[in-house]
Order: C-alpha cells, then sequence, then structure tokens
C-alpha cells in the first residue's frame, strides 16, 4: 500500500488530505482523524491535493471539528480546490462552529 492519502503531523497540528476520498477509503483515514482529535491547538486540513470528495470525508472532518470545538479548538480548511470547495458548502461544513476555510493568497 503506498502513502495514506489523509496523514496527519503533529507538530504543528495537520491535517494532509490528497488523491481521491470517499466512503471506500473511510477505513483509511481513521487513525489520521483520531490523532487529530489529540491536537493541543487549532487543527489545519490541507486540501490542496485533495482531487475527489464525496460527503463521507465532510462528514468525517465535519466529526473533527465538533470534537475540536469542545476543546475550545478550531479546524482550519485551508486551500481547496473549487469542487471541494463547492463539496464543502453543498454539505454546509463551511457553516458548523469552529470551521473556517481559508484559501491560498492566489485564490482569494
Amino acid at each position: 500500500m503506498g502513502k495514506p492519502i489523509v496523514s496527519y503531523d503533529e507538530h504543528p497540528p495537520f491535517l494532509r488530505c490528497s488523491g481521491d476520498e470517499d466512503r471506500s477509503t473511510q477505513a483509511l483515514r481513521r487513525r489520521a482523524l483520531s490523532q487529530a482529535l489529540q491536537a493541543p491547538t487549532n487543527v489545519v486540513v490541507d486540501l490542496t491535493e485533495l482531487a475527489f470528495a464525496d460527503p463521507s470525508l465532510m462528514l468525517d472532518l465535519a466529526m473533527v471539528a465538533r470534537r475540536l470545538r469542545k476543546s475550545g479548538l478550531q479546524l482550519l480548511l485551508h486551500d481547496p480546490q473549487p469542487d471541494i470547495s463547492a463539496l464543502i458548502e453543498y454539505v454546509g461544513l463551511h457553516r458548523l462552529p469552529g470551521v473556517k476555510v481559508l484559501p491560498s493568497p492566489a485564490r482569494a
């Protein structure tokens, strides 16, 4: 198996999503998402290399955001591609308390 398409780095808390994410890859991202729940500060989610996602990833990110918010932290969605931005808006992830979408400076 290659590198995970959702990975987590502790310092600073950083989730990287890449490739194609859907229900069939949900089990593969659980470890990274569980690690993010232990973050001592806001978690940045790098969506730069995420080419495709279905609502299952957005629901998982919503769960992480909810748990982080209970600790007074935020989930910062960084640089989603246009199709991913549309999905974020479609499922309403961007409206959840504790979630912010941060476009890249070139697209801002």
